[in-house]
């Protein structure tokens, strides 16, 4: 709680500073991505070596963020701000809210949704988006409090807060697809959060931390609109239901860099026993 609190301050600190010296001068349009669900730069379910906002060098961004997943047993909300300095460092936080729905009366639960608070932090570490011989490489590292642990802890999960690291790396090939602009960014996350981590974190499986793929592809068919792809691997941690890999087809509209929107249908399979969790995904960001 204390990481939580200390991280919480330097993100309203860092607001504070850019309100002053801020704006969305600097990267190329697009280039700043959009939100993950968990708060970082980059795709939906997926984060980018990308750092939030347009900032260069010496310069403030930040975003903020909304977003809904309707599957037909159940919904996720998503919202939270993100503030980069210096296209180097990013910190956000979130909260994921994630509503039960059909399942309670099914299984009688004593509460019909669960959420998590998430503080990020990441880190470029070398590399460049477009301008450099090799790509952007980014280390983050995501602390998860579950504030409704009840539940989880009734179907063997271990603990109701924990830490996950993950390396991305991320590269615009412009023309490399046809003479469009090609985005391809791979992660490796270590993390043993089940469902992000709103069934909380390891289980009567498995309760080591996991090395998890993750992968996005996305085709910039002009400067404001992109199509592309995302992949997921989930841990398997929890022997009462099955947990699955997710995967996202998206579109994205970029008016200018003060606003994006991404809609996408999205595959999640398996959630907490109720199979073929498929629907759609609306996200939107303010940048200022």
């Amino acid at each position: 709680m204390k990481a939580a609190i200390v991280l919480l301050s330097a993100l309203l600190l860092s607001a504070a500073v850019y309100a002053r010296e801020g704006g969305t001068d600097g990267r190329l349009l697009a280039t700043g991505g959009a939100s993950s669900l968990e708060g970082a730069a980059g795709g939906g379910i997926t984060p980018w070596a990308v750092i939030a906002g347009y900032g260069e060098a010496q310069q403030w961004g930040t975003t903020l963020f909304t977003t809904r997943v309707q599957l037909p047993d159940y919904r996720l909300d998503a919202m939270g701000v993100a503030v980069g300095y210096g296209n180097r460092v990013e910190l956000s936080v979130a909260r994921n809210r994630f509503d039960l729905g059909s399942l309670v009366p099914r299984l009688g639960l004593p509460e019909d949704s669960l959420s998590q608070d998430v503080f990020g932090a990441k880190v470029r570490l070398f590399g460049d988006l477009i301008y450099d011989r090799l790509p952007q490489v980014a280390l983050g590292v995501n602390y998860k409090r579950q504030k409704d642990f009840l539940i989880p802890s009734l179907v063997g999960a271990r603990r109701d807060h924990d830490t996950e690291a993950y390396l991305a790396a991320s590269r615009l090939f412009l023309g490399g697809a046809f003479g469009y602009n090609l985005l391809l960014n791979g992660n490796l996350r270590y993390s043993r959060a089940n469902e992000l981590g709103l069934l909380g974190f390891g289980g009567d499986r498995r309760d080591s931390r996991s090395l998890l793929k993750e992968g996005s592809l996305a085709v910039l068919l002009n400067p404001r609109w992109a199509v592309g792809m995302e992949y997921r691997e989930k841990p398997d941690n929890l022997s009462f239901a099955g947990e699955s890999d997710w995967a996202d087809l998206f579109v994205g509209w970029f008016p200018s860099k003060r606003l994006s929107v991404v809609l996408a249908y999205a595959r999640l399979g398996e959630i907490a026993t109720l199979a073929d969790q498929n629907g759609a995904y609306l996200s939107i960001q303010g940048a200022f």
